[in-house]
């Protein structure tokens, strides 16, 4: 038992003091694999199935959603494609006859199918319009596939692998294809199982720093027994007045309203001058204390002007988490990753409820309130406990207010002076005696 207890502290002290890398070290599968099943070869032209899983637990793929992107070793062309398509057919006079190919690009780039797409254009597990949920929000929802037929010209014989792969996606970081087991795939209701010539895997993976090169959004704090509200620590994000620092003060219209934007292509970020600069605020306020229970408020206020999030979600390190009984108005799983402590879980929105956070305005919030239970012999207000250790808002790290400055019970200054006194009495006692 004491080793499970010594165990137990530290762990919760790792996590503590872990250095700022999103909540990745608590999920090591943050990655989106790429794999490509070769089908069929025939005269020269062959059948090649893609697909894309999101393996993250909580960061997923918004829109305007993935651009895959590869080099061709050869003189590959990609005659015809289902369930995705290419953004450029390019040059493709080498070809005479009734039917060119669907693209000659040496380099395409490959975007998903918009929902309500013509059937004969879909294929299976397609058409999401480039989105990609996290595993623990809709685990259905974290895949899509498309299917091409990939031929060249006369010379074209044996199907090579391309290379340099991107997803075209801020943060994320594409390997170099590596040859696994092939595919199996069932068939007569699983009687019989078929499988692929050959299967690759190309793994990418996130981090938060080649994302943004500033965070993303920061934490303030309340409680109900203290008038403070400690504010997000100032220049969270960026400092006003800096390059690049773009913000609009209350009763501004910037330009970049009037302008017509490419939907395809992500909005810059504009967002209300604060003293933070972050485009998403989390407040925590603990709200109530009753007998056996205590109650907190999570509010989201989304500061970005011109940026709607989808499918957005709270990750929160919390020790008391694993005593939550109840969550208003949000979904909440928790994250176990350690098996024996659970402080970690994932708050998300209800779906066509509050599962969209709308831009900067007087609805561009949504909150929660949350009971959790208060654990004898561990639970207190004092110390700053009954405050998150991290949060971090669809997978990226929020930046959090100095412990010092967390709000304190009324008499905790008191407490600590009477303490100090008692301690320098008692080394006045020792050095006289």
């Amino acid at each position: 038992m004491g080793l499970v207890l010594i165990l137990i502290f530290f762990l919760s002290l790792i996590s503590s003091i872990s250095p700022s890398y999103g909540f990745d070290p608590l999920d090591p599968h943050a990655n989106i694999t790429i794999t490509w099943d070769l089908l069929q070869s025939v005269s020269g032209t062959n059948d090649v199935r893609v697909s894309l899983y999101n393996f993250q637990l909580y960061r997923h793929v918004e829109v305007p959603g993935w651009k895959l992107n590869w080099d061709w070793v050869g003189n590959e062309v990609i005659w015809g494609m289902w369930g995705a398509e290419a953004t450029e057919q390019g040059n493709c006079s080498v070809f005479r006859g009734s039917q060119l190919p669907h693209c000659c690009e040496k380099s395409p780039v490959i975007i998903d199918l918009m929902p309500g797409a013509p059937y004969n254009m879909q294929s299976q597990n397609c058409c999401k319009g480039g989105v990609l949920s996290s595993m623990k929000q809709d685990p259905s929802r974290s895949g899509a596939t498309f299917q091409m037929n990939v031929g060249g010209h006369a010379d074209y014989s044996n199907f090579v692998m391309p290379e340099n792969f991107t997803l075209g996606l801020p943060g994320y970081t594409c390997g170099n294809a590596y040859e696994v087991q092939p595919s199996r795939y069932p068939a007569d209701g699983g009687r019989r199982w078929t499988q692929a010539l050959s299967t690759w895997n190309v793994t990418c993976i996130y981090s938060q720093f080649i994302s943004s090169a500033t965070p993303k959004c920061c934490v303030s704090l309340s409680a109900f027994y203290n008038d403070t509200i400690v504010p997000c620590p100032k220049c969270s994000c960026r400092c006003q007045g800096q390059p690049g620092a773009t913000c609009v003060k209350p009763g501004e219209i910037p330009s970049m309203l009037e302008q017509v934007h490419d939907p395809n292509e992500e909005p810059p970020s504009i967002v209300r001058c604060s003293q933070h600069m972050c485009p998403i605020r989390v407040h925590w306020h603990v709200k109530e204390s009753y007998k056996q229970y205590w109650r907190v408020k999570m509010t989201v206020t989304n500061h970005n002007i011109l940026k709607n999030y989808s499918q957005w979600n709270l990750v929160v390190l919390h020790p008391n988490l694993k005593s939550l009984t109840q969550v208003f108005s949000f979904n909440y799983s928790p994250l176990n990753q350690y098996g024996i402590i659970n402080d970690t879980g994932m708050f998300w929105g209800i779906e066509y409820y509050n599962d969209m956070l709308l831009q900067a305005g007087k609805s561009g919030n949504v909150q929660t309130e949350m009971l959790l239970r208060k654990d004898p012999g561990i639970f207190t207000f004092r110390e700053g406990w009954a405050f998150p250790r991290k949060i971090s808002f669809n997978g990226d790290e929020c930046v959090m207010p100095p412990p010092d400055d967390y709000p304190r019970l009324p008499n905790n200054a008191y407490r600590k002076f009477i303490s100090s006194y008692i301690a320098i009495l008692s080394l006045l006692l020792v050095v006289v005696f």
